[in-house]
């Protein structure tokens, strides 16, 4: 236990560390292959420098917004997060009501350990969204859409980075899988809920869970086969390429989430942060953009939405509050978040989200003197 208060997100991260079972930490903390991405990601937000106006009324100060025509109190969401009970016995019950405490949304893994209806019930109408795979059985992933469409979550997330499994190399050391007394509990068969007793060999589990379970065939027509199973909103996540973005719009989904999965799949790609200004334009407005990685300050969330994200998601900042605390860790985590954004909108001449723009951020172009 770390001795005093818990004052940023990196603190809560240490404590994590030293709390978690190390193939646990190691699960959610890790990137993949050299891990590269991964300090990038959170290091990239330090490359764009902040141009504060002043002399602005900011003694009044407004963070709300709207995540596909839901109301959030900030735009600061929660990501998918797979199997949040290895971190706290309550996982993403615990997270959705610590969300609901805070008035933004949650995003609920497929591979979550606890089921798309328990957690509804605990958000207890507060905004949801369906994180989606597409499983080889076609019929299963149909019947996950249905569910949280008639538990009311308000759109599905569908990954599409991830046909296999980046090659996260502490899994493999590790030799990942679930604890023996946890399920991921959307499915029912031993297989599909990663929950087998027959074990992996020396590979990542996870990543043998995913070469037989989930489609690597996934093409841009199934985004419209997945729109023909549902009326909730389609947000493609893990776009990073503006060609990407304008074949997303073209195949009508409502949104899209820059994201490199938390830099776990391909190793070497671009920090979100600065692919985010050329997908914003691409999709000329049409539909709204989000971003997740990296974000573990207010000011990040003040960058990102002055390059043109509407929101945020964050992901292992909330692991390690729910490690922390509980839902009292997740909400510790939030408020954290919040007032840092808040302070950052203040002190850059912001009373409201609308009026964070481009003006307030320049790339610093460092040069060698070598």
């Amino acid at each position: 236990m770390m001795s005093g208060k818990l004052i940023t997100v990196d603190d809560f991260e240490q404590h994590a560390k030293r709390f978690l079972k190390k193939s646990v930490f190691d699960y959610y903390r890790s990137g993949s292959e050299n891990q590269e991405t991964l300090a990038d990601n959170v290091a990239a937000f330090s490359r764009w420098r902040l141009y504060p106006r002043v002399l602005r009324d900011v003694s009044v100060t407004d963070l709300s917004t709207t995540i596909l025509g839901q109301k959030v109190s900030m735009p600061i969401c929660v990501g998918a997060t797979a199997m949040q009970r290895m971190a706290h016995p309550e996982g993403e019950v615990a997270t959705v009501r610590a969300c609901r405490s805070m008035g933004t949304g949650m995003m609920l893994s497929s591979w979550a350990t606890s089921s798309i209806e328990e957690v509804a019930e605990a958000a207890a109408g507060s905004p949801c969204w369906m994180q989606l795979y597409i499983y080889k059985d076609r019929n299963l992933t149909k019947s996950l859409v249905q569910r949280a469409e008639r538990m009311g979550y308000k759109g599905i997330f569908l990954t599409v980075d991830t046909p296999y499994l980046g090659r996260r190399l502490d899994d493999v050391r590790n030799k990942f899988q679930l604890p023996p007394h946890l399920r991921m509990k959307n499915f029912e068969t031993e297989d599909l809920a990663f929950s087998s007793k027959k074990g992996y060999g020396d590979n990542s589990g996870l990543a043998v869970y995913v070469s037989q379970a989930i489609d690597a065939s996934i093409k841009w027509d199934d985004i419209e086969w997945l729109k023909g199973l549902t009326s909730l909103p389609i947000v493609a996540k893990g776009i990073l390429r503006a060609d990407d973005a304008k074949e997303a719009v073209r195949r009508g989904v409502s949104g899209i989430l820059v994201s490199n999965h938390g830099a776990r799949q391909l190793d070497g790609v671009p920090a979100t942060i600065d692919v985010l200004q050329e997908i914003v334009a691409a999709v000329e407005g049409k539909v709204e953009v989000y971003l997740d990685g990296g974000v573990r300050k207010g000011t990040d969330v003040l960058k990102a939405l002055a390059l043109g994200a509407r929101a945020v998601f964050i992901g292992r900042p909330v692991l390690w509050g729910l490690a922390y605390q509980g839902e009292d860790g997740v909400k510790e985590v939030l408020d954290i978040l919040r007032e840092e954004f808040k302070l950052a909108m203040a002190l850059t001449g912001c009373c409201s989200v609308n009026e964070i723009g481009k003006s307030l951020v320049r790339e610093s172009r460092f040069s060698s003197k070598m």
